[in-house]
């Protein structure tokens, strides 16, 4: 019998947004949210976890929040820019994740507001520590990262199967 592989899903949203006159698939980040989005790719490269795969929003913001925090890493993952993490629900994120290879260990999805958030609630059936009153209590600002771990396939991914091992922002 085999023991189910323990995988790692970093939640990761997209730093402070500049509001100039464009739609809002084309909005940048804002000078705040150049400087927390290398904070929180220091922060990223400190879990020493060895992503395989970065799925990201094609959102401008969501693009330059993770051309900032992967200059902060070792190695880069592969990256794949994804249309439907866009306005994404958790439910549909969820769906989205269940489609990752079974060869993938540990994925990061840098994304929007309320689907980021909303997934990492949805998903961590426990927790390590005190990182749900600390995500409880600060909530998901932008840049805000959470660390999940689940055992199994991708495909397996539901709600409450995960445990949030971490959950980190930039502060205010």
């Amino acid at each position: 019998m085999s023991v189910p592989e323990s995988r790692r899903i970093v939640l990761f949203r997209h730093a402070k947004a500049d509001w100039p006159q464009v739609t809002d698939h084309e909005r940048p980040l804002a000078e705040r949210g150049r400087m927390d989005a290398a904070e929180a790719g220091r922060r990223l490269a400190d879990t020493a976890i060895p992503f395989d795969l970065a799925l990201c929003s094609t959102a401008i913001r969501t693009r330059e929040t993770w051309k900032l925090a992967v200059h902060e890493f070792q190695h880069r993952p592969k990256t794949v820019y994804e249309e439907r993490v866009y306005e994404a629900s958790p439910g549909e994120l969820i769906a989205l994740l269940n489609e990752t290879p079974d060869d993938v260990q540990n994925v990061l999805l840098i994304g929007h507001n309320p689907g980021v958030q909303g997934l990492a609630d949805v998903l961590s059936g426990s927790t390590d520590g005190d990182a749900r009153e600390r995500m409880s209590r600060r909530g998901f600002p932008a840049a805000a990262f959470a660390v999940l771990s689940f055992s199994g396939s991708w495909k397996a991914l539901e709600p409450g199967v995960a445990t949030l091992l971490d959950y980190w922002a930039p502060s205010e």
